[in-house]
């Protein structure tokens, strides 16, 4: 299964982004508002400058206190953000998910944002294909 497939399956929809001079008060209502964990920073909508989420302002209010939520989302951004493409194979984006410790994994195509999975959309495409390898033999077994 490719990340492709778990996009498609899904269905369309929009990608949530941020302008990077946003501020984290801004932030947290476009999280709560859409109800998310991360959003991709970018001025444009189609090419990635971060990736922040709401572990970041927790851990940001946690070592600075609650003036950090005035600043600009740029302040607690991560920058270096890891990104797969489409063709990407599912079972490798979940171990990269996991063994790297971050949720939200935004897909580009020639350079610019077309999805973002999360690790929920990665083990949910996971069950239901073993799902599906399950009732194939299931059937296989009783025919």
């Amino acid at each position: 299964m490719r990340i492709s497939d778990v996009i498609s399956a899904r269905g369309p929809h929009t990608v949530v982004t941020i302008p990077a001079d946003a501020t984290i008060l801004e932030l947290l209502a476009t999280l709560a508002e859409h109800r998310i964990g991360a959003v991709v920073v970018s001025g444009d909508g189609k090419h990635v400058e971060g990736i922040v989420s709401e572990r970041d302002v927790v851990r940001a209010i946690n070592r600075e206190g609650a003036q950090i939520l005035q600043q600009p989302v740029s302040a607690i951004m991560t920058t270096n953000v890891v990104t797969c493409d489409p063709p990407a194979k599912l079972v490798d984006i979940a171990a990269l998910m996991t063994e790297r410790r971050f949720r939200h994994l935004p897909v580009t195509q020639d350079g610019e944002l077309v999805s973002i999975v999360s690790i929920g959309d990665a083990v949910k495409a996971r069950v239901s294909q073993v799902e599906a390898e399950l009732d194939h033999l299931m059937t296989y077994i009783h025919t």
